[in-house]
């Protein structure tokens, strides 16, 4: 076992046993002094347990995230002082850190017109600076819906203690809505001096925490735990997610498209392998009909929900789709697959009034990797709920 993931019960248990002291407010000073050698002795997979092992306790998790301060506030040394291996540019981590360290830098740019307003005085000027740089700060989210998407499950597949993510979720879900409510403090009516510096300063000791729990403990982990196979998708899954500042190279890295289509019975579809049933189960269960119609312009499939809208029969498997329409119709559908093949255009949008119901019909392009036309796909959709919906609602409401 590597000397970086290498720990024993007796010193998990003994930090767990100094966690609590500092939990309870004991005579902690005196504690730590006794066991510096185990704090000095720290590493980042005793982190992750001992964290794992609090989260199990049942805290509150407000409380528990001030704990973990508060702990990992003793740890601070020796955690950066430890010697951890590097991602390198192929590597998702790699490209995470790069935009933490523009965050970083756009957080110490922020902090002078912040110092102004706290000694010279509120002025428009500086509320200005402090509302643009608060706005440069917000793409600094998508950070999160990388690690959220590609990095958490990963880690709940390769670790036994792994509910560490769940306080790190939590604090991410701190810092969206720190970043949602600074703009809402600086534009009010009456700007609250205290209130901002005290939601700022969480944005910052939060994004700080953050910054480093992920370069010091949770990436070094990953990259000594998690297969180096595993590791290098997530650098070509994130493709599919914007990054905050710096978006990676991934020229010369290898496509993920699937290489076998079929894997022990099963459809391999790229993000995962299931079963021709369970691929049945899912277009069936879409509250929408689908049509898929090839690029020879054939219908060759059609998905069979509860209560279609339009109705189909297998006899349209196979017909040419300009039969399947009147003639007063046909020549608009003709006319939208022209333009799909053609390239000219990738979506066309249509909404009628059917009874009591309010339908929305959209074809799309059907492209492959290259952006080949590779058919038209039709889905309808009855809105009239989606139409009047307001507000919103953040808590389910099935009581």
């Amino acid at each position: 076992m590597s000397k970086f993931t290498n720990h024993n019960d007796k010193k998990i248990a003994k930090l767990l046993e100094l966690s609590e002291v500092v939990i309870n407010k004991q005579k902690a000073a005196a504690y730590v002094k006794e066991n510096m050698n185990t704090i000095d002795a720290i590493m980042p997979s005793d982190v992750t347990t001992l964290v794992h092992q609090l989260v199990e306790k049942g805290y509150a998790m407000e409380d528990l995230k001030k704990h973990i301060a508060k702990i990992l506030n003793l740890f601070y040394k020796a955690l950066n002082n430890f010697e951890v291996p590097s991602p390198e540019e192929t590597d998702l981590l790699y490209w995470l850190q790069k935009n933490n360290r523009v965050m970083q830098e756009k957080l110490i740019t922020l902090k002078a017109p912040i110092k102004a307003i706290n000694i010279e005085g509120v002025s428009e000027k500086y509320l200005q600076e402090i509302n643009d740089g608060i706005e440069n700060l917000k793409s600094y989210i998508n950070y999160f819906t990388i690690k959220e998407n590609l990095l958490f499950p990963a880690i709940e597949k390769y670790w036994e203690d792994f509910k560490c993510v769940q306080v790190m979720w939590s604090i991410h879900d701190d810092i969206r809505r720190h970043l949602k409510q600074l703009p809402e403090i600086l534009n009010a009516e009456n700007f609250d001096l205290k209130l901002f510096n005290i939601v700022s300063s969480k944005l910052y000791f939060d994004v700080k925490a953050i910054i480093f729990r992920d370069e010091n403990i949770l990436f070094p982990e990953m990259l000594l735990t998690i297969p180096k196979e595993d590791m290098a998708k997530f650098l070509l899954e994130s493709k599919n997610f914007n990054f905050p500042f710096i978006e990676p190279k991934l020229e010369n890295i290898a496509s993920i498209a699937p290489k076998d289509e079929f894997i022990a019975g099963q459809v391999n579809l790229g993000t995962g392998n299931i079963t021709a049933e369970q691929i049945i189960m899912i277009f069936n269960h879409l509250p929408v009909d689908i049509t898929y119609v090839d690029e020879n312009d054939t219908v060759k499939f059609f998905s069979t929900p509860k209560h279609r809208i339009f109705p189909r029969t297998n006899a349209i498997i196979g017909r040419k789709v300009h039969n399947c329409h009147p003639p007063e119709s046909v020549h608009i559908v003709e006319r939208i697959v022209d333009a799909f093949r053609k390239g000219e255009k990738n979506e066309a949008s249509f909404w009628i009034p059917m009874g009591s119901k309010f339908v929305l019909i959209k074809y799309f392009a059907i492209r492959d990797n290259e952006g080949a036309f590779r058919g038209t796909l039709e889905v309808s959709q009855e809105v009239s709920d989606i139409r009047s919906l307001e507000g919103e609602r953040r808590l389910l409401d099935w009581d």
